[in-house]
């Protein structure tokens, strides 16, 4: 806080400063007097605040009152959602149980965290799209209906955490930057919770809500989790397909049908993406992860040459794709959040699920495009269209 004298040194200094040369004894009085005034009074202003903040709060605590309460997350609440058209603008049953059907049906969401946001948007498009549906990315009753039309099973399910689940090792922390990254011996999970998280696509908070007051770290406990299951592969990978503007990875078949979608990041101003076609040179599951100092990425201080451990926060985490594109591949990711949301250094960053999901589907030589923008899909046949045809 400052006081009248330095009012008045500040005012002063003003002619030394140049930029008031025209400042006059009297004005320099005037602004005097008014700091004195105002230091006199600091008691009466101070007093003058705390009872407006009194007479404040009562409507803020009454307004929060009149709020409705965030709906639950819980195991009914989510398996029995049922589609509306209130907003959808915060977590909700209804938006987790559409990510968790749009995961199974290998239309990836990314991290599933029952909310509105830009990565269930693409996915929804995906799933409009290969179902003959106008691909506005809204969630809508017509697509509620096609997307729970065979979903009998609830979506929620009950989980017991394993000793696997809960042995580690852990990492109490793991630093962002790549030459003390290097030091550590395994980029591991900071708990059982961040793996089981990963385990179930979720995000850790979400797994909170749905488990308020439980433990994750006790093998044993029972917990209630997201039932993604294990997505089978329908169909034969004959290529991917890496959109760049929509920041996106499908994997096509023979004639171009969707076999599987994964929201993405991909490229970087420093390195950007290619365009063009390669090809699937071979897959590495746990990789290491190695920093050559000619990529100049940001915020990398270092001359010489990487090698940064395995393990899920890897840099590249649990699984990389290489391509035959020198030094570019499809990987995995530490910041599931971040997916769609940020750049990779040049390559494409998918979520640890998603990128392992996509290693089990492809072969060496398939061939892999990177595109600006994504080419039309073709609806799949529905089953009254497959009756009709027989």
């Amino acid at each position: 806080m400052i006081n009248a004298a330095e009012c008045w040194s500040r005012s002063a200094n003003c002619k030394l400063m140049g930029k008031e040369k025209d400042i006059s004894f009297r004005r320099a009085t005037i602004l005097l007097g008014a700091c004195d005034l105002m230091f006199a009074n600091r008691r009466a202003f101070l007093l003058i605040a705390v009872l407006a903040g009194v007479a404040i709060l009562p409507e803020v605590s009454e307004a929060r009152k009149r709020a409705p309460a965030p709906p639950p997350l819980s195991a009914d609440a989510v398996n029995h959602a049922q589609y509306s058209s209130a907003p959808l603008d915060r977590p909700n049953p209804v938006m987790l149980k559409a990510q968790i059907l749009l995961d199974r049906a290998t239309i990836s969401p990314g991290m599933i965290d029952a909310r509105n946001g830009e990565n269930v948007r693409k996915a929804i498009a995906a799933f409009q799209e290969v179902h003959g549906l106008h691909a506005t990315g809204k969630l809508d009753q017509g697509t509620w209906n096609e997307l729970t039309r065979d979903a009998n099973a609830p979506v929620i399910v009950e989980y017991k955490i394993t000793e696997q689940d809960v042995k580690g090792p852990f990492a109490t922390s793991i630093p962002h930057d790549l030459v003390k990254m290097a030091r550590l011996p395994h980029l591991s999970y900071a708990s059982p919770l961040e793996l089981l998280a990963e385990k179930f696509h979720v995000d850790a908070k979400v797994l909170q809500r749905l488990n308020p007051g439980k433990r994750f770290d006790a093998a044993g406990t029972s917990i209630l989790v997201p039932d993604v299951g294990t997505r089978q592969p329908a169909g034969r990978v004959a290529r991917i397909e890496v959109a760049k503007s929509s920041k996106n990875v499908r994997a096509l078949g023979e004639n171009g049908e969707l076999i599987a979608f994964y929201p993405a990041s991909i490229g970087s101003k420093e390195k950007p993406a290619p365009s063009g076609r390669y090809k699937v040179r071979k897959v590495v599951r746990n990789p290491t992860y190695h920093y050559n100092p000619k990529f100049r990425f940001k915020g990398v201080h270092t001359h010489r040459k990487l090698t940064i451990a395995s393990g899920p926060k890897n840099p590249v985490g649990l699984v990389w794709i290489d391509l035959t594109k020198e030094s570019y591949g499809i990987h995995g990711t530490p910041n599931p959040s971040r997916i769609g949301k940020s750049y990779s250094h040049g390559c494409v960053r998918l979520t640890n699920w998603d990128a392992l999901d996509l290693a089990r589907r492809v072969r060496k030589g398939n061939p892999v495009d990177f595109v600006d923008k994504s080419a039309p899909l073709p609806a799949r046949e529905t089953p009254v269209q497959a009756r009709t045809r027989e």
